[in-house]
């Protein structure tokens, strides 16, 4: 038996549709405080939300801020609330989000302008949990071996691309400046359970601190906004029962 498999109906997505955007507009040169501006384009329904961005300041206003690098979901630069959620930019198409679209910067980073946030403390946090393999043993002219189940305990973790989704989606992260932070503990979980590390205990040490873990309230707001599905919250449980149970 045959079996015929239908084309993806292509018609709905290069129709032009009118879309609406409402974006958060903040520069700190001559605003006081943030404010809305509302902007009316054609698009594809298969554009994404970074076109409708890069449409309405080449077109219509020039002075919009926002970052993007490669626009393919990889980098993490376009982080964004899209409706009230964190979302990438540019992997969500006007098909799947709207046509009347609400796009303000990230929470709980300083806004620099527009859509444009400093990142600065986020990564300050990331650096602070060592997140790079530490091993004193010197391997000589071989590789640090690793069986594929090894490999695979931490694997979830490395999917990361530090956007910040996570963190500012955090109602802890929002009202307190010294949490550590859904991302940094994501990657301290990479390292933590990679078997050729030998800081484990270093790392457990820092998320042990009154600014780590201990803050994290399972809210999961952190696992719904990661783009690459990542089981944040999962992590950060891990990395708590490490503390507790785990040490060596």
């Amino acid at each position: 038996m045959t079996t015929t498999v239908q084309p993806a109906d292509e018609t709905s997505l290069i129709k032009e549709v009118d879309v609406h955007l409402t974006i958060k507009r903040f520069n700190p040169e001559v605003d006081v405080r943030p404010h809305w501006r509302e902007y009316d384009l054609k698009l594809k329904s298969s554009d994404t939300v970074l076109n409708a961005l890069i449409a309405v300041k080449g077109t219509i206003d020039g002075t919009l801020s926002f970052r993007r690098s490669c626009a393919h979901g990889v980098c993490g630069s376009d982080a964004m609330m899209i409706n009230g959620e964190n979302r990438l930019g540019c992997v969500n198409l006007i098909s799947s989000v709207g046509t009347d679209l609400v796009i303000e910067p990230v929470r709980g980073l300083p806004v620099i302008k527009d859509l444009v946030v400093d990142m600065e403390p986020f990564f300050a946090q990331y650096r602070s949990v060592l997140p790079y393999l530490i091993a004193d043993d010197d391997p000589g002219y071989k590789e640090r071996y690793q069986s594929p189940e090894d490999r695979a305990r931490f694997d979830d973790t490395t999917k990361c691309i530090l956007c910040g989704a996570c963190s500012t989606s955090c109602p802890v992260y929002w009202a307190n400046g010294s949490y550590i932070g859904p991302a940094a503990i994501v990657n301290a979980h990479r390292f933590i359970f990679d078997s050729r590390d030998q800081a484990a205990n270093e790392r457990l040490d820092i998320l042990n601190q009154k600014s780590g873990v201990w803050r994290c309230r399972t809210s999961f707001n952190c696992t719904e906004a990661c783009p690459r599905g990542i089981k944040v919250t999962e992590a950060i449980e891990e990395v708590k029962r490490a503390i507790l149970y785990d040490r060596s």
